[in-house]
């Protein structure tokens, strides 16, 4: 088979192709033969030499991946060879066969064009995880999304209209803007030309976000305090703008705030599973539907894993790319 490895840590020529066996799936696993392979912030983290994923995929990035189970271990009980899945994958997922915790694997969600399903798991994991789960997201909240165009922006914002929440899309263009309307966002910030406190304090009537999702970190983690409601949750997924933030605890202690980060490669297996089984109950069936809808997805070839990367480095990229393999055209 064909996979993607690191040849050195840094730029995204450094990605390259080679040749190897498939791995074979021990207890507990199935065998995906992948017929896409979604691109993540970890990934490129990951190629930069910023991220460490389980042991042994130091040098092989992916964390999701669409597909038909190829083969499965001892213990398994729920998919058979043939079966159509989606699953996060704990590294290893840029190639073309790649075992999977069975209980990290869902349905592939019906109407869904096979290698598109691989832009879900990573994100609806994590949103799920922490703003839904952690942060108890409820009908009649507001949530201001920053990185509303990236993919985990998207996933929340889409989580937020369906659990019906109204969330507060922070963009950096016209494009973007309009993308995230699209997505279910109820009211935008263009943070390049309005301060992103005012403008949340005015478009919740001087009270502030309820649930806050941030990505960049730095200097954004004091000026979320001030956005936020009193009882309100910040939610930290990354630090893009820096990874020191300045906390004032006044703000913190007189609103009631909670700030909770999480990063999910690391949660444990048991964890990752009890986040699968709320999808498919409660998320699953809305993208089988249609409630929701399919992001933004570029396509690249699985071969063209460094321009994928340049892709998604580049400052106008928005939404999710996904790395196609030919089993994944032959599947279209």
């Amino acid at each position: 088979m064909q996979r993607v490895t690191i040849s050195a840590f840094g730029g995204a020529e450094n990605l390259v192709t080679e040749t190897t066996d498939p791995p074979e799936p021990g207890p507990g696993e199935i065998l995906v033969r992948v017929a896409g392979a979604g691109l993540n912030g970890p990934d490129l983290l990951q190629r930069r030499g910023l991220y460490v994923p389980a042991p042994g995929n130091e040098r092989r990035p992916g964390l999701e991946v669409s597909g038909v189970v190829e083969a499965i271990g001892d213990g398994t009980w729920r998919y058979s060879p043939g079966d159509r899945v989606a699953a996060l994958v704990n590294g290893a997922g840029y190639a073309e066969y790649v075992v999977v915790p069975e209980a990290q694997a869902l349905p592939c969600p019906a109407g869904w064009r096979l290698a598109d399903a691989a832009a879900l798991p990573e994100t609806f994991f994590t949103i799920t995880q922490t703003l839904v789960r952690r942060a108890g997201l409820s009908p009649g909240m507001s949530v201001l999304v920053h990185g509303a165009s990236g993919g985990l922006g998207a996933t929340a914002i889409q989580v937020a209209r369906h659990f019906g929440a109204k969330a507060i899309a922070c963009v950096s263009s016209e494009e973007k803007a309009e993308y995230a309307i699209k997505l279910g966002a109820d009211r935008l910030i263009a943070y390049k030309h309005e301060d992103f406190v005012a403008r949340t304090l005015e478009l919740t009537g001087g009270v502030g976000a309820d649930r806050i999702i941030d990505i960049v970190g730095g200097a954004n983690l004091r000026r979320n305090l001030e956005a936020a409601a009193p009882g309100g949750v910040i939610v930290q997924l990354a630090f893009l703008g820096g990874a020191k933030g300045e906390i004032i605890l006044p703000v913190l202690l007189q609103k009631g705030l909670t700030l909770i980060g999480s990063v999910l490669g690391p949660q444990p297996a048991a964890v990752k599973a009890q986040i699968a089984r709320h999808l498919e109950a409660d998320l699953w069936p809305a993208l089988g539907d249609g409630s929701i809808g399919p992001q933004r997805i570029r396509h690249f070839a699985l071969a063209d894993a460094g321009a994928a990367h340049a892709a998604m480095e580049a400052d106008d990229h928005f939404g999710k790319i996904v790395l196609v393999t030919p089993f994944g055209l032959e599947t279209e």
